[in-house]
């Protein structure tokens, strides 16, 4: 990329959506589309990252190791790419399966090794600052689950407290999507999993079309605030 970390401007409206699953299959890589398209519609020119497509190594290196004693520090080719998408776009959207309550290993290697000292952290005015970000995170238990609500806590709690807001983005909100799987997986008094049976026919179509919608509305909602407060 030609373009230096300093030049790029991001008054326009971009937007990056980064997706976070191995298989282009996935009901992952389904909202990842969705939400492209919503912000496509809306007007905005969309960079699609496929970390797993790309084959971004989630395993810090040396070479991305900070340097406390320079904010400055050049780091690697692959992390430097990575940094001039994010300064590029002037909302993100990351799209992600939740794992025991955070991110794959994937999304947190990517976070470890690009929002990265003197990038993401460690100016005063922090070169990420007043850019907006959405966590779309889908989850396999349903709805009901008393474990939904301690989860967005959570999801909150590392992702917009503790990443978004601390790297000077104006915005952060995770959208959390549970009732992923089409088979109900919930836990009995004694602790015990269970997983119903699998839904077919216009049921299972119902059920994802209701699923894509709530996709949907978290994008089309965050882009409305966004240009609000444009």
């Amino acid at each position: 990329m030609s373009q230096s970390l300093s030049t790029i401007e991001s008054s326009s409206r971009t937007a990056l959506v980064v997706l976070a699953h191995h298989r282009t299959d996935s009901l992952s890589a389904h909202v990842a589309q969705l939400a492209v398209g919503r912000l496509a519609a809306a007007g905005y020119t969309v960079d699609l990252l496929d970390l797993h497509a790309e084959n971004f190594d989630p395993r810090m290196t040396v070479a991305d190791q900070p340097d406390w004693g320079d904010r400055d520090k050049r780091y690697s080719d692959e992390a430097e790419a990575h940094m001039a998408r994010i300064l590029a776009a002037r909302v993100v959207v990351v799209v992600f399966p939740v794992y025991w309550q955070s991110t794959p290993a994937l999304l947190k290697g990517w976070i470890d090794r690009v929002w990265n000292y003197g990038f993401a952290y460690g100016r005063s005015k922090p070169r990420l600052a007043g850019k907006r970000i959405l966590w779309l995170g889908l989850a396999g238990a349903t709805a009901a689950d008393e474990i939904i609500s301690g989860m967005h806590q959570v999801l909150e709690a590392q992702l917009s407290e503790g990443l978004a807001y601390y790297s000077g983005f104006a915005h952060s909100r995770v959208g959390l999507l549970p009732d992923a799987e089409d088979q109900p997986q919930s836990l009995d008094s004694e602790g015990n999993l269970v997983i119903g049976a699998a839904i077919e026919g216009d049921a299972r179509a119902a059920h994802y079309a209701a699923f894509d919608a709530t996709a949907e509305r978290f994008v089309d909602e965050f882009v409305a605030t966004e240009l609000v407060d444009a």
